[in-house]
């Protein structure tokens, strides 16, 4: 029987798991994203599971010479979760696409006939470096390592138009569908325990988008920081003091194109502003 394709991808040798092709798929997707080029389908052979695609990311994380400052955390939707045996994913936060909210529109930059999409967030920072070796936590655990706690935009884009439609292991594979975090108001600790009464709404180009609490995403904000603790153990990673996480779109995903401008509000807590614009070619690290 002939193997039905996924859109955006094609898979000429559905056998392919070798170093060498992983290192091809890696390849490919950094150096379209140096190129700011979109990629028609997904570069070469789709990872049959998450170890798989999660091999593709450390080496792209290998070619990307920018510093790791935190880490975003994502849902994979629920029918796929039992075939792929988790319900999270992640992907790397760097240095340069990291920016502060300010009184003017934070500047983001989306690869034309790329993805890109604008997700209300709540961001945690890590208090402590978290044990290398330790690969098992409890939500009490977790909160002992939960620094400062602020309301967050992540910027998720990839050159891969069909990303999210192709599904988790295409996400994974190309540094978890990020290109920036943009941080703003801090929080108090204590309204993370009350996530039903933290109210976000997006908007692009002033149009309501996305309307949603922080009770939406599933375990609340907590269950996200104690699940990329252990999985970046598992990978021979840690969480680093000062390090961010991004725990997962609560309002939803957002499409947003080039010339477009984007708003995220907590309501009673304040608001980012964000212009999107057409991405140029740049080096490995360079905004």
């Amino acid at each position: 029987m002939q193997r039905p394709q996924l859109p955006g991808h094609t898979d000429p040798n559905p056998g392919d798991r070798s170093a060498a092709a992983i290192l091809d798929i890696a390849r490919a997707f950094v150096g379209a994203r140096l190129a700011a080029a979109a990629l028609a389908a997904y570069p070469g052979t789709l990872p049959a599971d998450l170890a798989t695609a999660y091999a593709v990311q450390d080496a792209a994380l290998g070619l990307w010479r920018d510093r790791i400052v935190g880490w975003k955390v994502g849902l994979i939707p629920p029918p796929a979760q039992a075939g792929l045996g988790a319900s999270r994913l992640a992907g790397p936060i760097f240095h340069h696409g990291l920016s502060a909210s300010s009184d003017g529109p934070v500047s983001l930059a989306a690869i034309q006939g790329g993805f890109a999409a604008i997700e209300a967030e709540l961001l945690v920072a890590a208090r402590a470096d978290a044990p290398a070796s330790k690969t098992q936590w409890t939500m009490a655990e977790a909160a002992e390592f939960a620094g400062e706690w602020h309301v967050g935009v992540e910027f998720a884009a990839s050159p891969l138009a069909t990303i999210n439609e192709i599904g988790a292991v295409a996400v994974v594979s190309d540094f978890g569908n990020n290109s920036g975090l943009v941080i703003g108001p801090r929080l108090d600790n204590a309204l993370i325990a009350q996530p039903g009464q933290l109210i976000f709404e997006t908007k692009i180009d002033g149009r309501p988008v996305g309307f949603a609490s922080a009770a939406a995403l599933p375990g609340g904000p907590l269950e996200a920081l104690r699940f990329v603790l252990g999985h970046l153990a598992e990978r021979g990673r840690s969480l680093c003091a000062g390090q961010w996480v991004s725990t997962g779109a609560i309002t939803g995903v957002h499409t947003i194109f080039p010339g477009q401008h984007g708003s995220i509000e907590l309501i009673g807590h304040g608001r980012i502003d964000v212009r999107v614009n057409a991405a140029v070619a740049r080096r490995a690290g360079q905004r």
